[in-house]
C-alpha cells in the first residue's frame, strides 16, 4: 500500500500543531518521522488514524483520496497504529484484547477459540512467544507492545504506525522490536516509525523525514551524521556528549545500610543493599530492568511497605516515615513511570507542578490554594524548562510524553533539595531536551546536592555518574568509577563482579544480548 498525506493542517485554538505537512510512505518501507517532543508527530498520525479531523489537506491511499471518520475507517483501509500509551484492557487476556471490537462469533456466541488461533498464528510467524490466555496486566511492557502489534496485524494492516515504540522498552526489548520491524518490512508491510532517538533511526529506517514545530524541515538519509540529524531536529547545534567538570564531593549525606525489601508475596526484591552518597556527587544505579532498581528508589521515598535496614539522610532516619514526610525532608523524586506515578492526567500543567507542595507557602495553606502564585510559578517553570504547551491551564494529558516528563523534572527541581532521586530521568525525551535536563542534573550536583540516577540507558549512566553501583538480582554487585568501560558494566549487569568483568574484557569478552535478557526476567 502507498500512503500519502498532502497539506495536512491541524489547529488547536491558536496553536498550529501541523502546518501543511506533506508525507509519502512507499510500499514496504520503514519511514521514520523524526522530531523533538511537541513537534507534531503524534498529532499527524492521530489525523491519519481518524482520531483527529484535519483542518486542511487530504489523505490518499494508493493514489485515491480517503476520509476517515474514526479509527474503524482507518483500520478498514489497512492502517494500524500502536500508540505510545497502549490501548489494552489490563484484566483481559491477550486473545480477548486482540479481538476487542472485532469479536469473532460462532452461532451467536463469542468464539474465543478462533481468537486464540489468531494469536498463535501471528506469534509463531514473528516469534512473539505470547500465551493467548495470559492476562495483559501480568505481561512485561515489551510483551504488551507485541499484543498491540498482533491487534493491528490481525486486522490486516498494510501500513503500521509505531508511535514512540521504544520509549518504555529495555535495550534488549528495543533490539527485539527492530528485528520485528525488519521482518514486517520483508513481508511487505509499510511502517511509519515515530521517534526522537537518533541511534534507532539510523539502525532501521529507509528514509527519514524531520518535523519541527509542526512543519517538515527536511529529509535525510540514514547514513547522515547523528549531530546533523540532531541539529535538524532541534534547529540549533546540540552537544551529544555531556561536558561536565569533575565532581567535588563533600561529606556523606545519605547512608543506606542492610536495606531489604520484600514484595506482597514475601519474595525478596532487595537483599542487604548498602551504599553511601556524598554531597556534590552523582551515584548512578545501573542494571537490567527488573533487578531491584525500582524497589530501591521506591524504598528511599517510603513507598515500599515491607522494609528492613536503615536509610539515613543528614543523620535522620527515613525508614518508617511516610512518603509525605520524606518529601518534606527535602527529597526530590522523579518516578520511572510518569503516567501512573507522577502526574494526574486531568489536572492542569500548573496543578501538576505543585502536587507535592500545594499545602505550603506560597502555593497554599491547609484551607485554600493560592491560585495566582501557582499560576505565576507554572509560567516560570514552562519557560525555564521549555515545556511546550499552549497554556499552563491545559490538562497535562494533552502534552506529548517528553513534555510531560519535563513537568515532572521541573516539579522535582524547583526547590532547595537535600537529595535528588531520578529514575529514568529522560525516558521519552528528545535529544535537545536530554541535553538540557542532563545539564540541570549536573547543576544540582554542583550546588552540593547528593544525586541518585537510576537508568537502564548505559550511555546516560556513564555520562552523568561520578560513581556507578551495578545491581544484579536485588543486590549491589559493586561500585565502580563513572568512567568505567562500557563492556565491563555490561558484564556486571549480567552477574560478573567488577574484577571478573575487567579480566573477561581484557581477554576479549563482551556482553551478549541473551545474557542481559535472561537477567531481565529476575523480577
Amino acid at each position: 500500500m502507498k500512503l500519502e498525506l498532502r497539506g495536512i493542517t491541524k489547529v488547536f485554538g491558536d496553536f498550529v500543531a501541523n502546518d501543511a505537512i506533506d508525507l509519502t510512505v512507499e510500499p514496504g518501507e520503514i519511514h521514520s518521522l523524526l522530531g523533538e517532543n511537541g513537534a507534531g508527530k503524534s498529532t499527524l498520525m492521530n489525523v491519519l488514524y481518524g482520531l483527529y479531523r484535519p483542518d486542511g489537506g487530504e489523505i490518499l491511499v494508493d493514489d485515491r483520496p480517503v476520509r476517515f471518520a474514526g479509527p474503524g475507517d482507518a483500520m478498514a483501509a489497512g492502517i494500524g497504529m500502536v500508540h505510545q500509551h497502549f490501548m489494552l484492557v489490563p484484566v483481559f487476556t491477550v486473545a480477548e484484547n486482540v479481538v476487542l471490537g472485532h469479536e469473532p462469533t460462532s452461532r451467536g456466541l463469542l468464539d474465543l477459540a478462533s481468537a486464540r488461533r489468531t494469536v498463535r498464528e501471528i506469534s509463531e510467524r514473528f516469534g512473539f512467544e505470547l500465551d493467548p490466555d495470559a492476562r495483559v496486566e501480568d505481561l512485561s511492557v515489551g510483551a504488551q507492545q507485541r499484543v498491540e502489534i498482533i491487534k493491528a496485524l490481525s486486522r490486516r494492516a498494510e501500513v503500521l504506525v509505531l508511535d514512540e515504540p521504544t520509549a518504555v522498552l529495555t535495550p534488549h526489548e528495543t533490539d527485539e522490536l527492530m528485528g520485528i520491524m525488519r521482518q514486517l518490512k520483508a513481508e511487505g508491510t509499510s511502517i511509519v516509525f515515530i521517534t526522537h532517538k537518533l541511534r534507532e533511526v539510523k539502525a532501521v529506517a529507509d528514509r527519514i523525514t524531520v518535523i519541527r514545530r509542526g512543519r517538515i524541515v527536511g529529509t535525510a538519509d540514514p547514513s547522515a551524521d547523528q549531530t546533523e540529524l540532531a541539529s535538524l531536529m532541534v534547529g540549533r547545534q546540540v552537544a551529544l556528549d555531556l561536558d561536565k567538570a569533575p565532581a567535588e564531593p563533600g561529606d556523606v549525606a545519605l547512608t543506606v545500610k542492610g536495606l531489604t525489601v520484600a514484595d506482597a508475596a514475601g519474595i525478596q526484591m532487595l537483599d542487604d543493599v548498602s551504599f553511601e552518597v556524598r554531597r556534590g556527587e552523582v551515584l548512578g544505579i545501573a542494571g537490567v530492568q527488573g533487578n531491584g532498581q525500582t524497589e530501591l528508589s521506591e524504598a528511599l521515598l517510603g513507598l515500599q511497605p515491607t522494609v528492613r535496614g536503615s536509610i539515613r539522610l543528614d543523620g535522620r532516619e527515613l525508614v518508617g516515615r511516610s512518603t509525605k514526610q520524606v518529601l518534606d525532608a527535602g527529597v526530590g523524586f522523579v518516578p520511572e513511570d510518569r503516567t501512573h506515578d507522577a502526574l494526574v492526567p486531568d489536572f492542569t500543567v500548573a496543578e501538576n507542578l505543585v502536587l507535592d507542595q500545594h499545602d505550603r507557602a506560597p502555593y497554599g495553606s491547609w484551607l485554600s490554594l493560592h491560585l495566582r502564585s501557582i499560576r505565576e510559578s507554572a509560567v516560570r517553570a514552562v519557560e525555564t524548562f521549555d515545556i511546550r504547551t499552549p497554556s499552563v491551564d491545559q490538562p497535562v494529558s494533552s502534552l506529548s510524553g517528553g513534555n510531560q516528563q519535563k513537568v515532572v523534572m521541573a516539579r522535582a527541581l524547583d526547590r532547595d533539595l537535600s537529595l535528588f532521586i531520578a529514575s529514568q530521568p529522560t525516558r521519552g525525551v528528545d535529544v535537545g531536551s536530554i541535553e538540557f535536563l542532563h545539564r540541570r542534573i549536573i547543576t544540582e550536583r554542583d550546588k552540593g546536592t547528593p544525586v541518585i540516577i537510576v537508568s537502564t540507558e548505559l550511555d546516560e549512566v556513564s555520562q552523568l555518574s561520578d560513581r556507578i553501583a551495578v545491581m544484579y538480582r536485588g543486590r549491589i554487585l559493586g561500585v565502580v568509577p563513572g568512567n568505567e568501560d562500557r563492556d565491563v558494566l555490561g558484564l556486571m549487569m549480567a552477574g560478573y563482579t567488577a574484577e571478573a568483568a575487567r579480566e573477561a574484557v581484557a581477554a576479549g569478552a563482551r556482553t551478549t544480548d541473551s545474557q542481559l535478557a535472561d537477567e531481565g526476567e529476575f523480577a
